[in-house]
Order: structure tokens, then C-alpha cells, then sequence
């Protein structure tokens, strides 16, 4: 029988780091990640960490980059249809929106959302625009979204759901639960239309 410790042992080095990055935003909202209490969570050394990430905002975009990669390929695409499309793409944005890890640092971390978000494409936004524009592109040819150059639908169709997700917690008093996903799909499926 495998000990837990041999358990983290055995998981690749990067993912450790990440994993020990994760409950310490879990347990500690609002602080910095600092290095050296990731590296003694994740069982390494301070250099090993900086062999990987050169300070902890490059940790939490590595990890941002890690779970949202995992919500993609966890929200299946079940049809080649606009309301099929919408659903995932509202689905998707729950899931970020109320990830354990994802959604506190809306409001923890906000000048590295800031910077991850606003000021510069991450790549976890890359991979959204990549999945939505193949999508889409599938999409147009049955005649269920409105012509239009993919690329372009995709961009705007993740800043609405990146305005939604951003926004959930700060107006969940005036658009609850149900309305949010409820309004954030008619203003999805509004837009792509034909």
C-alpha cells in the first residue's frame, strides 16, 4: 500500500508545485502566494521552484493555465448546434466561475487577474478561443450561428462569458443562481444567431 506521502512523492514536480500552490490559496485567500511556503507544501526546494516559475504570480497563471485546461476537457461537446454550443459555453463558465480554486482569486488576486486578464491574452484564454473557434467554425455549416468570421465570434463570445464569470459574485444580488445562467445564455445565444 502506497503511503500518501509517496502518493505526492510520485506526482510530477510541476504538478506538486501547482497542487501545494492550490491549497494555499484554498486555505489562504487574499495573501500572496510566496515561494517558499509552496515549495514546503509541495515537498521541494525553493530553487526547484524557480527552475519552473520565476515568482509566485507565475505560479498561480501555471496553475489558472492547469485547471482551466482541465474544465475544457471536462465539459463535453454534445452536439454541433448553437444551443448545444451555448450550453457548453455556460457550462464551462460555471464550472470556472465557482472552481474551488479558480473563483476566490477573482477577488484574492485581482491586479494578477488584472495583468492575466486584461492586460494580456494567457494562454488558458488562448486555448478558449482555439476551442470556440473550432467549434463555431463546425457549427456555421449547419446553419444554427450567423455568418461571421469564426475567429472574431469566438473573441466575443469569450469576453461575454469572461465578463459573467468576472462579474458573478459582485452581482449575484440582483441576478441569482438560476438568473445568471439563465441571462448569460440568451445573451449567448442572442449573439450568435443567424
Amino acid at each position: 500500500m502506497t503511503s500518501s506521502r509517496n502518493a505526492v512523492e510520485e506526482a510530477p514536480v510541476e504538478d506538486r508545485i501547482l497542487d501545494a500552490a492550490a491549497r494555499y490559496l484554498q486555505l489562504a485567500p487574499g495573501r500572496p502566494a510566496p515561494i517558499a511556503e509552496i515549495a514546503r507544501q509541495a515537498g521541494v526546494s525553493r530553487p526547484t521552484v524557480y527552475r519552473r516559475f520565476a515568482d509566485g504570480d507565475a505560479v498561480v497563471r501555471a496553475l489558472w493555465e492547469r485547471e482551466i485546461g482541465r474544465l475544457i476537457a471536462e465539459t463535453p461537446r454534445t452536439a454541433d448546434t448553437r444551443e448545444a454550443l451555448v450550453a457548453q459555453v455556460v457550462a464551462l463558465a460555471e464550472r470556472i466561475s465557482t472552481h474551488e480554486t479558480l473563483a476566490p482569486t477573482f477577488r484574492t488576486e485581482q491586479a494578477l487577474i488584472a495583468r492575466y486578464i486584461v492586460d494580456r491574452l494567457g494562454s488558458g484564454q488562448r486555448a478558449l478561443l482555439d476551442v470556440l473557434k473550432r467549434a463555431i467554425t463546425t457549427v456555421q455549416k449547419g446553419g444554427t450561428i450567423r455568418p461571421g468570421k469564426p475567429r472574431e465570434l469566438a473573441a466575443m463570445t469569450l469576453l461575454i462569458a469572461q465578463s459573467a464569470i468576472q462579474s458573478r459574485t459582485m452581482i449575484a444580488e440582483h441576478l441569482p443562481e438560476r438568473a445568471w445562467r439563465r441571462e448569460l445564455t440568451r445573451a449567448l445565444d442572442g449573439y450568435l444567431r443567424p
